[in-house]
């Protein structure tokens, strides 16, 4: 029983991890669509440049990702300092920041997903749409978004399955603090460091695990029910 059995700190960790994940990719969604949208459609000096950024957390060290965040996001950083003057919004070191390190991780995930979605779509609905009088902005709604939306489903899990795995940019630009930054995946580290703590370490594990799998299915239900009533219509 005493395996089953959770700490308050281990609930807070859970409970900042659902936080962190659920902030991240909701606040990206609408830049994941814009950006995946211009990938997919449009050309222009630079495509391949931003490509490029969107993707590049893939292949960086994600400490390295962390880094980067806390030169420009950090207090003293140029991003950092004009949030903190302007708006009083501080992100190093505090939950937000975690959000955004998870967000930064995730995005490249919700691009791709988006973006094959946007490129699968028939063009000459589009441009069906289009010659009856839509404009650009009333196509997209009209007509693109309802044929993307098992594809943005499929990112935005991938986003959140990723922001809740996330370790390395995360304790890079905001640390390890119990209740403020402390995720799943750094409460875990935290116990595998001090002795006795692996019961900790394999209960965070499987409710990890769990969560991440809850994801998957709930995902695959809703594209599932998306792409029948698309089929329907």
């Amino acid at each position: 029983m005493e395996l089953l059995s959770l700490s308050e700190e281990e609930w807070t960790a859970i409970r900042l991890s659902l936080k962190v994940a659920s902030v991240a990719v909701l606040t990206s969604l609408p830049l994941g669509v814009l950006v995946a949208y211009l990938l997919a459609r449009k050309r222009f000096w630079g495509h391949a440049l931003l490509n490029g950024i969107v993707h590049l957390p893939l292949i960086l060290p994600p400490v390295v990702t962390g880094y980067l965040l806390l030169i420009a996001f950090g207090r003293r950083g140029f991003i950092g300092s004009f949030l903190e003057s302007t708006f009083g919004l501080i992100l190093s070191f505090r939950w937000t920041g975690a959000a955004l390190a998870c967000a930064v991780m995730g995005f490249p995930l919700l691009v791709r997903s988006i973006r094959l979605s946007i490129e699968a779509v028939d063009g000459k609905l589009e441009e069906a749409a289009a010659t009856l009088g839509a404009s650009p902005v009333m196509v997209f709604l009209t007509v693109t978004l309802p044929l993307i939306l098992p594809g943005i489903i499929a990112g935005l899990v991938l986003a959140f399955a990723k922001a809740m795995g996330e370790f390395g940019a995360t304790i890079t630009f905001v640390s390890n603090i119990p209740g403020e930054t402390q995720t799943l995946s750094a409460a875990i580290y935290t116990f595998t460091q001090v002795p006795g703590g692996d019961a900790g370490a394999l209960r965070l594990t499987l409710i990890s695990i769990a969560i991440s799998m809850a994801a998957l299915l709930l995902s695959e239900a809703l594209a599932r029910r998306v792409g029948r009533r698309i089929e329907a219509e």
